[in-house]
């Protein structure tokens, strides 16, 4: 009877062995099956059919539906429930950490539903707990661990939760397969009496023991391909056909039995395309096929910088090939690490650290630091230039070897304004040293001869970007002269001289060259601040262009600016010109004049009509003002120095006002007219203030994100064309903006003046840096730009404000005989309905001047005087009144009209991302569009904001974007598949089209695309 009772007892134990399994693989699947339809994934179930467990489901969900799930909404909710599902297990697993899982269900009742809210454990939980019969013990582990978390809240990731998952998965697991160890275990126990006390039932015994080996072989060998399975997140494809005897063998892929090799050898420099291959292999080191999927992962991270590089994965074509290539481009020189990862587990000797070096030294991005136009130096003494010498993508190359010697870097000087203008070697001479912890070369230059000359230094015989400067030799008592007129500015310092003529001098000489009546004509310049004199003002019109008989003026020199006045009476001051003191004023050096014999000087500030200057003491007149010049711009005239100058002073200005909050009341569906009513008593004290922006109907606090949307808001609608306050002048030239000569009447002028002090605030914010950094959301016409820092108007500007007009008009006068034209120094104006309006005529009596070949040049600059600013000219003013409330006029007129566009509105940075999302691509084959395009955005990502500039001048016609980014551009920016193969991208820039061929690798993609942008950025054409 005992005998029997055993072995109906290990038949049982046995079935329901294979019956718990069964049990348990249900309940699992229905938790799987439960969560997809939840999720509304029935779809795509058949992709994780082989996945057994929850826990299992949440680490390689992601990972399954990448390549399946284009649509982003759809995505989106994917990932946010996979974060949801990992959130819960993590807190599942974290509790079982701390034996406090039995109060899972609890806290989840109590609203705790992740480790995140857990870490917010305060006195009222407590509470809550305690009616749920909370224990001491538990309260002592529930506050230690939960300190834990919260000393640890900010250094927690994704990956911390994921490890919780792999630590709860691979609990379950032991959890399963020891109940099942328990059982067989008494069944072998069982079976072992029966033999002793049977030996009847021997046969039956030994079949049993070998059933129960076999059963606990298996259980253990499937807890080990589970829990390698979860580390290396393996082939989900074979994971339900791989046998047990597969990882007794080691026929499974194995992270640290892999191998990479590298395609180059260190040192390699910068801005090659590099490439590396990674060859997988089985435990059992025979090759594994690497066509199938086995998640491999490629981070390639510059550790100084935080920058990611963008790689490609590519599987070699042979057969059963076990090798990936991985290629990438990078560009910044310094220390990388190269992580390189199997389903989490790194590969081998992963990571692997390399240095990319910088390339050799391109004298176009080599620059001269605290740089300036025109120096002042003094005979025999040594001055020292200190020399950046950069690659081509930017980066310093102090490490070159053949970066310092005399024979790469060469000086040449020539003589301004003297009949010998050869070189002047045995005058000068230089030396060449380095300093390799500051990444710069110093060239020290003496020169050993007064005059004006003009330098120019180069690297291998080519300039440097701003190596071209002029030099003023003073000796030593005409420098302590200069330095004395500078160090007493409060004094008049003035210097006699002849006025010879005013007019256009770009093609001087010392003949008497006479222009034509219109040119006197020109525009007058706005008053300069800090004039102390009392005295009559002059109009440029009334100046004679060319004056017969030399007139004796004199010239008056202060910080701020050069007068040019002559004494009627000899006691009556008569102002006849005046030049701002700022770097758009230019000098240019001629010879002794005609009469007196005195050196001659050009005076040019791009507003007024050039003035022909001689005076016996040009030289320290000249270095007088340049050094005024570079302390009013803070001691160089490199960009980036001159904003630290421009912030500094504008902090200091406004420093003395008080910076505390005031509120705005602001209704978002009237941004404008709130605005305007909120600040419409506001004085400059004001405007300097803090503001605390609150919308209507709104709870959130100002700390800094309402006012940053309110300055996007007012911006987006003060200089938006649909509001008409601003226009632009076509519909194709990338969102351009200028006054609108044509507003309609109910938008006052007031609203120009609000919207210059909008922009006055925003360079103010910038100044104050950190959060408070404000770019102006518009962009403008550099003609308007060159408004505000007074500038005069010319043809070319025509080029980018204008296109469509310069190509109809501007281009068939500049290159055609206009002889037969007809055309007069008159514009007509028409109406909407085509109607002619009313003739203007450019000067007095222009109806009745013809245009010829001679005075055409003049006709296009009056024309674009009128066009772009005498329209608009009430709209400037009011526009520059509100400006320079809260900013300087001498302040903006340190910079030019490129600068002030990158002061006002940033570098203006390409998001490639939003490339990606909103480029469209047309037509293409399989190949085109899941290998040619995976390269191309590789490549694109790999590009600098330089090179992704000119790619985008080279498809759209503009190196910049609308303010709205790739998403405003109208048309969109498409991508088509060019019918050639491995031949250079093509572009059509009227409809924003880049023609792509097709290509057979990564690196022929790399190379043809760079060639394209870099030599065909700018033209219309390329075969």
């Amino acid at each position: 009877m005992d005998r029997r009772f055993l072995l109906t007892f290990l038949f049982c134990s046995a079935s329901w062995i294979f019956f718990w399994e069964v049990c348990w693989k249900k309940g699992k699947e229905s938790q799987i099956e439960e969560w997809i339809q939840g999720h509304s994934l029935s779809e795509y179930k058949h992709l994780l059919e082989d996945v057994e467990t929850l826990e299992e489901l949440s680490l390689s969900v992601l990972t399954r539906l990448e390549d399946v799930v284009r649509e982003k909404r759809r995505w989106r909710d994917i990932a946010e429930a996979h974060i949801q599902l990992l959130r819960d297990f993590a807190f599942q697993e974290w509790l079982c950490s701390q034996s406090l899982e039995h109060y899972y269900h609890t806290l989840k009742t109590l609203g705790c539903m992740n480790l995140d809210d857990l870490a917010q454990f305060d006195s009222q939980l407590q509470l809550s707990l305690a009616a749920w019969g909370y224990y001491y013990e538990d309260y002592i582990k529930l506050s230690t661990g939960v300190k834990v978390l919260q000393a640890s809240r900010e250094s927690r990731d994704q990956d911390y939760e994921i490890q919780l998952v792999h630590n709860l998965a691979e609990r379950r697991l032991n959890e399963k397969w020891s109940i099942a160890g328990a059982l067989i275990f008494g069944c072998t126990v069982a079976l072992c009496f029966l033999i002793r006390d049977l030996m009847f039932y021997v046969i039956g015994g030994i079949t049993v023991s070998i059933i129960a080996f076999v059963f606990t072989i298996k259980f253990l060998c499937e807890l080990a391909a589970r829990v390698v399975s979860f580390l290396q997140n393996d082939d989900p494809g074979r994971r339900g056909d791989r046998s047990i005897y597969d990882y007794v063998r080691g026929n499974y892929l194995d992270p640290r039995s892999c191998n990479v090799s590298w395609d180059w050898k260190d040192p390699q420099e910068v801005g090659q395309t590099m490439s590396f291959r990674v060859q997988l292999f089985y435990k059992n080191g025979q090759p594994f096929p690497a066509h199938r999927p086995v998640g491999l992962r490629v981070n390639i991270t510059h550790i100084e910088l935080a920058l990611d590089i963008p790689v490609t994965q590519e599987v070699l074509q042979e057969p059963e090939s076990n090798v990936v290539k991985v290629t990438f481009t990078v560009r910044k020189a310094g220390r990388y690490e190269v992580a390189v990862k199997l389903g989490g587990l790194n590969v081998a000797y992963s990571p692997y650290y390399k240095i990319f070096q910088p390339g050799t030294v391109v004298p176009s991005k080599t620059k001269i630091a605290y740089h300036f136009s025109t120096l002042v130096l003094v005979y025999g003494q040594q001055h020292t230039l200190q020399i950046e010498p950069r690659d081509e993508y930017g980066n310093p190359t102090s490490n070159s070897t053949s970066l310092i010697d005399e024979v790469n870097y060469s000086v040449h000087v020539h003589s301004l304004g003297t009949v010998d203008d050869d070189s002047l070697e045995e005058y000068y001479s230089k030396s060449v040293t380095s300093n390799k912890q500051l990444c710069q070369v110093l060239l020290k230059l003496t020169l050993r001869k007064k005059g004006c000359f003009r330098a120019r230094i180069s690297y291998n015989d080519l300039p440097i970007s701003n190596g071209e400067f002029d030099i003023i030799v003073l000796s030593e008592n005409e420098k302590n002269c200069v330095e004395k007129n500078v160090s007493t500015p409060g004094i008049s310092i003035y210097f006699e001289a002849y006025l010879y003529g005013t007019g256009n001098y770009s093609n001087y000489s010392n003949s008497s060259w006479q222009l034509p009546a219109s040119a006197l004509m020109a525009p007058q310049s706005r008053p300069s601040m800090g004039d102390e004199e009392d005295e009559h003002d002059s109009p440029v019109e009334d100046q004679p262009e060319k004056v017969k008989k030399p007139k004796k003026v004199y010239c008056y020199i202060s910080p701020k600016q050069l007068s040019v006045k002559e004494f009627y009476l000899k006691i009556i001051p008569w102002r006849l010109f005046t030049f701002r003191v700022c770097p758009g004023t230019k000098f240019t050096y001629y010879g002794p004049d005609p009469v007196h014999k005195y050196l001659t000087l050009v005076v040019d500030d791009g507003i007024q009509p050039p003035v022909e200057l001689s005076c016996k003491d040009r030289n320290i007149m000249a270095a007088t003002f340049i050094r005024f010049l570079h302390k009013n711009i803070g001691g160089s005239e490199t960009f980036q120095d001159k904003v630290s100058f421009f912030q500094r002073e504008l902090r200091h200005i406004h420093s003395k006002r008080p910076r505390t909050k005031t509120c705005l009341k602001i209704t978002r569906h009237c941004i404008l007219d709130s605005s305007l009513k909120s600040t419409r008593n506001f004085s400059v004290s004001d405007w300097s203030k803090n503001f605390e922006v609150v919308f209507q109907d709104e709870e959130a606090l100002d700390w800094g994100g309402p006012r940053r949307e309110w300055f996007e808001l007012v911006c987006k609608t003060l200089f938006d064309t649909t509001n008409q306050l601003f226009t632009r002048f076509s519909d194709d030239n990338q969102g351009l903006v200028h006054p609108n000569a044509e507003r309609p009447a109910h938008l006052r002028l007031k609203m120009y003046e609000f919207a210059g002090r909008v922009v006055g605030k925003c360079l103010y914010e910038s100044a104050l840096g950190g959060a408070y950094k404000q770019m102006v959301r518009a962009r403008f016409t550099r003609s308007f730009l060159a408004q505000i820092i007074g500038l005069r108007m010319n043809y070319k500007y025509f080029e980018t404000d204008d296109q469509e007009f310069y190509k109809m008009k501007v281009c068939v006068i500049l290159n055609n005989d206009v002889s037969e034209m007809d055309l007069v120094f008159a514009e007509e104006k028409y109406s909407k309905s085509g109607q002619l309006e009313k003739v203007v005529e450019l000067i007095s009596g222009g109806a009745q001047i013809a245009v010829n070949n001679e005075n055409k040049m003049h006709y296009l600059n009056l024309l674009a005087q009128y066009r772009l600013a005498s329209q608009v000219r009430d709209e400037v003013e009011h526009f520059l009144k509100g400006l320079n409330e809260l900013v300087p006029e001498n302040l903006l007129a340190i910079f030019d009209e490129n600068e002030l566009e990158l002061l006002l509105c940033g570098t203006g940075d390409i998001d490639v991302q939003d490339f990606k999302a909103h480029a469209v691509v047309v037509g293409g084959s399989w190949h085109f569009r899941e290998k040619v395009m995976k390269w191309f955005w590789a490549v694109v990502s790999s590009f600098t904001q330089e090179e992704l500039a000119r790619l985008l001048q080279f498809t759209t016609g503009s190196s910049q974007l609308p303010p709205g980014g790739f998403s405003t551009l109208c048309p969109s920016f498409q991508i088509i598949a060019a019918p050639t193969h491995s031949t250079l991208p093509t572009a059509h820039t009227c409809f924003n089209q880049l023609c792509l061929p097709t290509y057979d690798s990564y690196e022929e993609l790399h190379k043809m695309l760079k060639l394209a942008i870099s030599e065909g950025s700018e033209g219309f054409g390329m075969l």
